[in-house]
């Protein structure tokens, strides 16, 4: 069974950090651009950061750059999303995948979403 988990969500109060987790099995994150995506109550998903599997080179949605910093773990097999600075408008389910539809349509739904973890920003 092929499988991304994604975990390291928590209620946090603003100016704080936390950092969540992509773990594979079944399958190379190395050979696969990875995105994290996040999805508030009441709002559509949307994209946050991404990683290529060619170069390393990484995007970030301009809400979120120079706060949030996106590496891989080869030896884990494991995509980080670090969060520093967080505000309460970061409260959102977040969620990581390979999929390259997502990159450009992350309001889409093609299937292969996970359970997401939460992160919830606040006083």
């Amino acid at each position: 069974q092929l499988q991304l988990v994604e975990s390291g969500g928590g209620l946090v109060q603003p100016g704080g950090s936390l950092r969540l987790s992509c773990a594979a099995s079944g399958f190379t994150l190395d050979d696969y651009a990875i995105g994290w995506f996040r999805q508030a109550p009441g709002k559509e998903r949307e994209g946050v950061s991404c990683i290529s599997a060619s170069d390393g080179s990484t995007y970030y949605a301009d809400s979120v750059k120079g706060r949030f910093t996106i590496s891989r773990d080869s030896a884990k097999n494991t995509v980080y999303l670090q969060m520093n600075v967080l505000r309460p408008e970061d409260t959102a389910v977040y969620y990581c995948n390979p999929d390259p539809r997502y990159f450009t349509d992350p309001a889409a739904d093609f299937g292969s979403w996970g359970q997401g973890t939460q992160v919830t920003v606040s006083s």
